[in-house]
């Protein structure tokens, strides 16, 4: 097997500088004193990862929940590649094109009736702080500048840049790292019914509390439908939605919805919100924010849509404009590939694949429930979870599913995956086959060390 600690591996004239990369490129969530192990990927097809020394991953991750249609594509690549040759960039300010166009056409056509407006933005932290602006200009364009707090439940993830993160969880979360610089906002208790469970009224006590005695000085309230993704990856019930949207409505507060994880068929309807209905009539949001899986994970773009009132609110505002205009925004090349990937879904294939991918899962992980050292086992849609009762050593796991040929990423107390939808019922297998084999491992490798311990 090929160490890692190699300077330059180079397997099918793929080379890998492990060492530079130890030395000089920060990954995601990790320290430069003792980063965790980096995996060389020198190509991808479908849903597998071929690694530097020739090794095959299938992947549970659909990195990181946005390669849906899995990965080298022909219809995405052909796409990006004749937008390559016409049109790979150009300033959104005061140019448009077909490409930017054509996504927000279709977008508008399959999100709710209400959201008629379109910011295209650059990834879904930025789609987040474009929401939150759009709710803080919209008060004061309607004379209500001291509307400006943002209200959410607790468990929740919007983004790593400074407003997203102002509203993420404020324990697991990153308020007390960053202090004061971070924006304090308004938090009640996430929601407790699970999904499928009887609602229990009582969930929205707190959020009417707050809605009632705050509600002059809140701008919006946001939150992940159904889902709770990086925060704990929870899904509650779509009751819970449908009396928060009543509660804003009362109160005269927005409604965001982070759509970022969970939209484009993820949770096993189109948007996660469409799990909410009422009298046939499906929860609206006055701002949605879309990413990840926009483009089916071939180049990073988010959108942020809002409602006709919302947009006339914040053009009504003292700026008169909206004061936003990233540099990469409308991008053709990204714009094309949303609209390819857009394509492939308007096929409705997702669907059935989502529903067997739902039933495999809850097959072959129902026995985990019984491992001691397992807290729960929850699927919806096309989304795995095995939730421990101790956190996990994510290096110790990342290499043991790699030894197993999958690549799993656990964070915290997770093992989950989140597999593109065209995943072979066997790929799938691999998968639950490695979740259940390490967790029944992390349960022996405790035994082990709590006889250590005590020896």
């Amino acid at each position: 097997m090929a160490s890692n600690t190699h300077c330059n591996v180079s397997v099918n004239n793929h080379s890998i500088d492990f060492n530079f990369d130890k030395q000089h490129i920060w990954h995601p969530y990790t320290s430069m004193n003792n980063a965790l192990p980096a995996f060389g990927v020198a190509s991808a097809t479908g849903c597998e990862l071929t690694l530097h020394d020739g090794r095959k991953l299938v992947d549970g991750t659909s990195s990181w929940w946005a390669c849906v249609h899995g990965y080298s594509h022909p219809t995405i690549i052909q796409t990006m590649q004749h937008q390559l040759n016409t049109l790979s960039h150009v300033m959104f300010g005061g140019i448009t094109h077909q490409p930017a166009i054509e996504l927000s056409k279709k977008l508008v056509k399959i999100t709710s009736p209400k959201l008629t407006k379109v910011f295209l933005a650059d990834s879904g932290s930025i789609a987040v702080e474009v929401a939150l602006k759009m709710a803080l200009q919209y008060w004061q364009g309607r004379e209500q500048p001291q509307k400006q707090r943002i209200l959410t439940v607790k468990s929740g993830y919007h983004g790593d840049t400074f407003a997203a993160m102002s509203v993420c969880d404020p324990e697991g979360g990153m308020h007390t790292m960053f202090g004061d610089s971070v924006t304090q906002h308004e938090f009640v208790s996430a929601p407790q019914t699970k999904f499928g469970q009887i609602f229990d009224p009582s969930d929205l006590d707190e959020m009417h509390a707050t809605l009632d005695s705050k509600h002059d000085t809140i701008a919006a309230v946001i939150i992940e439908p159904i889902l709770q993704g990086a925060g704990g990856m929870r899904f509650y019930s779509p009751e819970y939605l449908i009396g928060l949207r009543k509660l804003c409505d009362a109160f005269n507060v927005l409604l965001i919805l982070d759509e970022i994880a969970t939209g484009f068929g993820r949770t096993g309807k189109l948007f996660a919100y469409e799990h909410a209905t009422s009298n046939g009539a499906v929860v609206e949001a006055d701002i949605l924010c879309l990413g990840k899986a926009l483009t089916g994970g071939y180049i990073s773009l988010a959108v942020t849509m809002c409602s006709d009132e919302v947009a006339q609110g914040i053009s009504d505002s003292p700026a008169g404009v909206f004061m936003h205009g990233p540099t990469f925004m409308g991008n053709p090349l990204a714009c094309s590939a949303a609209c390819a990937s857009l394509a492939l879904l308007a096929n409705n294939e997702w669907q059935q694949q989502v529903i067997d991918i739902e039933i495999q899962l809850k097959a072959e992980l129902e026995e985990v429930i019984h491992y001691p050292e397992v807290k729960d086992v929850r699927v919806l849609g096309a989304i795995g979870v095995i939730e421990m009762n101790s956190t996990v050593n994510t290096a110790q796991l990342q290499q043991e599913f790699v030894d197993l040929g999958v690549w799993i990423r656990p964070f915290s107390n997770l093992i989950y995956i989140m597999p593109p939808y065209i995943i072979s019922k066997k790929q799938l297998s691999q998968l639950t086959n490695a979740m259940k084999k390490v967790a029944k491992n992390t349960l022996y490798s405790n035994q082990s060390a709590a006889f250590i311990s005590h020896g």
